[in-house]
């Protein structure tokens, strides 16, 4: 088991806000999302961001931006 420190971003309408927290990560998974970061060119940190906005966009806890529509 590994634990990462991630950086969060909250949006508001007028700037985003990072919060940090620790996350304890079994270790193939995080090798997983490394290889998946490194594939689309991000940090880890923005990879699990980005997955974890994307669950939250399809189960309809988000709304969806304008940038998703496109």
């Amino acid at each position: 088991m590994f634990s990462l420190s991630l950086t969060l971003v909250v949006y508001t309408d007028t700037m985003a806000k990072k919060k940090s927290f620790p996350l304890r990560i079994n270790e193939d998974i995080l090798s997983a999302v490394q290889q998946w970061a490194a594939d689309d060119l991000r940090s880890v940190n923005a990879q699990i961001e980005y997955v974890l906005r994307d669950a939250l966009r399809q189960s309809g806890r988000i709304k969806k931006t304008q940038s998703d529509k496109k």
